[in-house]
């Protein structure tokens, strides 16, 4: 059995979490933060969540693992068989990590965590989050799923990324990527009617409330 390190908050701990339900792949929940303790450390040489244990050992780097588990189980495969149809999800999925996910979490600790936003730092981030919202219209297919036809890798990034870009984009510019980008909306009311996705969510939102409370 394998065994997910990491917390249902996180966005990429929650995507490991659906392949590995996609999949149909028995694991346990190991709930914990990032860690620089050693012994989590010879685990995720990062201290990075998620990390999963393998019956081989320890992987870490959430699309690496997202390779491993398509590659390893290739049942209910999260990567099309045609070698360029993959490249082309792993290019919207690097795209959706690096111009997106990664330029709005910029701006994070001020929108989600009470820290205050500088203005310099909002000016700097929006023609970055502009950009990479620009790219992913080029890139995006939406018949029905992100990348075409099947759920892929990139599904999982974009769905776990999208909601809180779009919360960002709201709440510092005044901007609704749902409108800004042409069949985003429908998109997202698709993955959140899939029963494994709701799994996730109500799982996600538990931990939420345990935060908060």
């Amino acid at each position: 059995m394998f065994k997910l390190y990491g917390f249902p908050v996180s966005n990429y701990y929650n995507m490991v979490k659906l392949a590995l339900l996609h999949k149909g792949l028995a694991f346990e929940e190991i709930i914990m933060r990032p860690s620089q303790e050693q012994d989590y450390l010879s685990k995720s040489p990062m201290g990075k969540i998620p990390c999963l244990q393998t019956p081989d050992g320890f992987i870490s780097e959430t699309n690496v693992i997202l390779d491993f588990l398509d590659e390893a189980y290739p049942d209910k495969a999260l990567l099309p068989k045609e070698h360029f149809a993959r490249a082309k999800v792993r290019e919207l999925s690097k795209s959706i990590e690096l111009y997106v996910e990664l330029v709005a979490r910029q701006l994070y600790r001020g929108i989600f965590f009470g820290e205050t936003l500088s203005e310099e730092l909002k000016i700097k981030v929006r023609p970055e989050l502009e950009k990479g919202v620009a790219a992913l219209k080029c890139l995006l297919q939406f018949s029905p799923y992100a990348a075409g036809a099947q759920l892929t890798q990139a599904d999982l990034m974009l769905y776990y990324t999208a909601n809180l870009a779009d919360m960002v984009a709201k709440r510092a510019y005044g901007i609704d990527l749902a409108t800004e980008v042409e069949g985003l909306r429908d998109w997202q009311q698709m993955m959140d009617n899939n029963p494994l996705v709701q799994q996730v969510n109500r799982d996600r939102d538990q931990a939420l409330k345990s935060l908060a409370g």
